[in-house]
């Protein structure tokens, strides 16, 4: 365990500070509701693409399998079925099985917030106020130099915050990897391609080699041109739990990145539960097959959407990488008064 008390840590855990209290005022100016959640869960929203941490409640002979959530939403959710509104949750979440890295920790702090009435696209539009808010509080602008600066530097680079790059998803694999639709949306012909260009495909299943060309091709890009990027419309083996589009082939997704750093996810959300059900028992099935942690399935979730969730779209932000690009830190570690590494 080491103690990080550098000048430069300190300062940047205040500019820290400073982004979150940022957040909570942007939210309540929103008139979205805090709510405190728990991070233990006898069952789990199923994931295929991500691995959890597991652990033992005990009590004399009781024993019971408990989860660490590796985000809220299975809560948040509950909370939209019953009528609570626009709301919004700002703590723990933990995600297991990813090496350490300048933007990766297994413990990390995470903003989800939900909108009723709204699509991936409305949020859109709220978060880069948010993102403009968040700078004008970590700067203490005045209400004159609001209106002149909407520009951070981060890592010798200008990004303005007036607007989004916008890119789909499609748009972005064939700009930067070469790789056209009808490629894109058929899992033979991308593993083919893949192939062509050098990856190793042999025992890689589809989402595996998306990955590898996603993360080696086009994540270098994104955030890099002058804008945040909105890079949108995900295939829908990347979205299990967000509506899926007219074409059948896309789900109301988003990321957003600066300077080539992943902050968030978005869908316009899912409320099919019958629909949802079927993803669930496809995605526990593909956990099953690579040796994942063997959760339950959450079925009170299934149950609330039964109830009928309000047409809604949530997103999910990493806290911390959000407050490590208004400090301009190279490293998640940067941000840390204890570093339990």
């Amino acid at each position: 365990m080491q103690i990080n008390t550098t000048i430069a840590n300190l300062k940047n855990y205040k500019t820290y500070l400073k982004v979150e209290e940022a957040v909570h005022e942007f939210m309540r100016k929103k008139e979205y509701l805090k709510v405190d959640l728990p991070v233990l869960s006898p069952a789990l929203i199923p994931e295929s693409y991500l691995e959890v941490f597991q652990t033992d409640f005990t009590y004399l002979e009781k024993r019971e399998k408990l989860f660490l959530t590796p985000s809220p939403e299975l809560f948040l959710k509950r909370l939209l079925v019953h009528g609570v509104g626009n709301c919004y949750f700002l703590g723990k979440a933990f995600r297991n099985s990813e090496p350490n890295s300048e933007r990766h920790t297994p413990e990390f702090k995470m903003l989800e917030y939900y909108k009723t009435k709204s699509d991936y696209m409305d949020i859109a539009d709220e978060l880069l106020e948010l993102l403009r808010f968040i700078y004008i509080r970590v700067n203490g602008l005045s209400e004159m130099e609001r209106r002149k600066k909407q520009e951070i530097k981060f890592q010798n680079k200008k990004i303005s915050l007036s607007k989004w790059e916008k890119l789909t998803l499609a748009q972005a694999f064939q700009k930067y990897a070469g790789i056209k639709d009808i490629e894109l949306f058929n899992d033979e012909k991308f593993i083919e391609k893949a192939k062509v260009k050098g990856y190793k495909v042999d025992g890689f299943t589809f989402e595996d080699v998306w990955s590898q060309m996603y993360t080696q091709e086009i994540e270098c890009h994104l955030g890099m041109n002058g804008y945040p990027t909105m890079l949108y419309d995900y295939p829908k083996e990347f979205a299990a739990l967000a509506k899926l589009n007219k074409d059948g082939k896309t789900a109301q997704r988003f990321e957003f990145y600066i300077g080539g750093v992943e902050l968030g996810d978005c869908y316009t959300e899912l409320t099919d539960w019958k629909e949802q059900e079927d993803r669930f028992n496809e995605e526990y099935r593909k956990r099953k097959t690579s040796r994942k942690i063997d959760h339950p399935i959450d079925k009170g979730f299934i149950e609330a959407l039964q109830y009928g969730l309000t047409d809604c779209a949530g997103i999910a932000i990493g806290f911390d990488r959000l407050a490590m690009i208004y400090a301009n830190a190279t490293s998640l570690d940067d941000l840390k008064l204890i570093n339990i590494r």
